[in-house]
Formats: C-alpha cells, structure tokens, sequence
C-alpha cells in the first residue's frame, strides 16, 4: 500500500535566508513485506516488475480442487456470522455448508474464466484461490466466460451487477477485487508449468484465448474501488494458511499502473 506522496506548488522567495527550506513531504508507508516478501520488487517498474512479481508469486502452495471448497470457506467467510462465506457478485450471506450444484447453492466461481486459457479445473490456475470464489449457482452461470466490462442489463438476481452478449459488469463494492484478481492471475501465469500465458488485453469477447478484457476498465475499476478490510484480510489467509503466496495488487494497488 505505498503511495507516492508529490509536492507541487511551493516555491522559496529569492530572499529568504539561508536556514529557510521548503517542506518536507511525509515518508511514504512501507508495507509490512516490503523489506522481506517484497525486497526483490521494490524500486521496479514495468516488464521488470512484472517479471519479478511473476517469481516471488510462483513460490506457492498448490490446491487440489477439492481442497479449494474448505479454503474457500475460510477465505470468504462472512465477518459477521462465522457460519457464512459472502458470495462475490451478489454480495448475499450464505451458509457455507449451501455448497454444490444447485441453483440457490454456492459454488466456485473462476474468475479468470478457465476457458479462456483452457485450464479447466487443473492443479494450478485451475485451483488458484486468488481468483476463486464462492458465487451463487445461477449467478456463475450468467457471468459464464465473459469479458469484464462496463454496461449491459442488470442482473436480476444480483442487483447492481450487469451483463450483456459479451461482458459482465460486477457490483461497485467488488470491481477492484476483480480487477486485481484478473492481473494477478496474468502475473502469476506466464506460460510457464505447461499452461498458457495468461494476459489482458483491451476487448472483450476473448472465447478461449488466455486473455481477459478490458484492461483499461479494470485498470479503473483497481482505482475507483481500491482494497477494503475484506480483500486484505482474505489475501493474508491464502497467505498464512493455504498457498502461501500474495497478490501483490492487493499489497501495492499503485503496481498496476506501474506494470500497465
């Protein structure tokens, strides 16, 4: 969570003595992984950010895809009620024990739709519970493989989420966790361990190429909705019990402009 602090503006007069400066702007804050997790990273920008991040994030724990049903259960469970997880799109509090295939239950939504690589449910970007997450049935369903965009209708059963032919629009409350999910799973997966290199791109309607649009709504999505308690707290669980890797968008949002 570094942010630059810039100082325009000031000016010392040409007569001002000699013990006069300008002021000083506050030391940026330093994230708590800056100096360990991060240390590789810091002071990058561009394709050798993105390449460093890309190793300090492989290092990880991988998940079956039954394990991510459990892991799942804590990531998102619902602050208020230890019994629930929160659904992404909708928002709704469910019990987490409402798992499966039913209309009304909850299941595991891609969020990088694995079609678009072709990686299926595959040990890897496949069961990768940084772009897991729980989501009504029927609501999955009606994301489907689609692009991330703004516009469409709204979705009946997920009110201020839209959706038209080609892309979907999340709720406002949860457009940067999808976008720091989307360039996360870019990050991670460059086509390395027999997978597809994973990329945005700015369109939509990708089909089955290892790309997701659009990246400059996502890009303002990471601005407009930048990570609330929520989506920090879920990044230190995955960190702490399950993968044992970070998204490094949710640590340092300013990172996605420095890469793209």
């Amino acid at each position: 969570m570094t942010a630059a602090a810039v100082l325009v503006g000031i000016t010392v007069p040409a007569a001002a003595d000699a013990a006069t400066t300008a002021p000083t702007p506050p030391a940026a804050p330093v994230s708590a992984y800056d100096d360990t997790y991060y240390q590789d990273a810091i002071g990058k920008t561009g394709p050798e950010l993105k390449s460093a991040l890309h190793t300090i994030i492989s290092d990880q724990t991988k998940l079956s895809y039954d394990q991510v049903w459990d892991a799942l259960k804590v990531t998102d469970e619902d602050p208020a009620n230890s019994s629930n997880v929160i659904l992404l799109y909708t928002g709704r509090s469910q019990s987490k024990d409402s798992n499966g295939g039913d209309p009304d239950q909850w299941n595991r939504e891609h969020v990088w739709a694995k079609s678009h690589g072709d990686f299926g449910t595959a040990t890897g970007p496949g069961t990768d519970i940084h772009h897991l997450r729980p989501e009504d049935v029927s609501v999955n369903s009606t994301r489907g493989n689609k692009d991330f965009d703004n516009g469409g209708s709204e979705v009946g059963e997920a009110p201020g989420n839209s959706t038209d032919s080609d892309s979907f629009e999340p709720r406002d409350a949860v457009k940067g966790d999808v976008a720091r999910m989307i360039l996360y799973m870019a990050v991670r997966y460059d086509g390395e361990d027999g997978f597809a290199d994973l990329e945005p791109n700015d369109k939509v309607d990708n089909g089955s190429a290892p790309a997701i649009g659009r990246l400059s709504v996502l890009k303002q999505w990471s601005d407009e909705d930048p990570p609330d308690t929520f989506e920090k707290n879920r990044n230190q669980a995955i960190y702490d019990q399950f993968q044992h890797n970070r998204n490094p968008f949710v640590d340092h949002p300013e990172w996605v402009g420095a890469i793209w």
